[in-house]
């Protein structure tokens, strides 16, 4: 029987991926509005000026979406095609493991589940960056789900594949 995590996930696939059919200027709205809320705290802070005049893409490869993020003069701002200093690139799932603490950064781009590429500076001071924002500054109940799906993930890649039939 399917826990209702692992449908989440086998769906979080194809429903994530229809994203990549909306226009940029609403997945900028979006983002942006959930960055400001999550991240007022850590960008006051002055934790994200490594990105000031700088480019971080996101892209998230099996989804085909991508982004460009900076930290501009109002926060953090996104944009679809600035030159990125750097990109870091990945299936949705190595992003759920990482948003989740499941796995941690170094792991990820060790074992190339995660790629990064450009500059390599700018790249220790994000993976540094990730490690210094505090989960529990998170909504409680956003915490909880990336946690317990992450947590599905592993079980998954744990759990012996099953024989297929000759």
């Amino acid at each position: 029987m399917l826990s209702p995590a692992r449908i989440l996930l086998q769906a979080g696939g194809p429903l994530l991926a229809l994203g990549r059919h909306t226009p940029f200027t609403l997945q900028r709205l979006l983002i942006e509005r959930c960055m400001l809320r999550l991240f007022a705290d850590p960008v006051a802070d002055g934790r994200f000026d490594c990105l000031r005049s700088r480019w971080l893409r996101l892209e998230v490869s099996d989804l085909g979406l991508a982004w460009n993020l900076t930290r501009g003069r109002f926060g953090l701002q996104l944009n679809e095609r600035a030159p990125a200093d750097l990109v870091i690139r990945g299936n949705w799932r190595e992003f759920l493991l990482l948003a989740s603490r499941h796995e941690d950064p170094d792991t990820l781009f060790f074992r190339r589940r995660l790629t990064i590429e450009g500059d390599t500076e700018l790249g220790l001071e994000i993976k540094n960056l990730i490690d210094s924002l505090d989960p529990d500054d998170l909504p409680p109940r956003l915490w909880r789900t990336l946690r317990w799906l992450g947590a599905e993930v592993v079980t998954e890649e744990r759990s012996p594949v099953p024989a297929q039939p000759v």
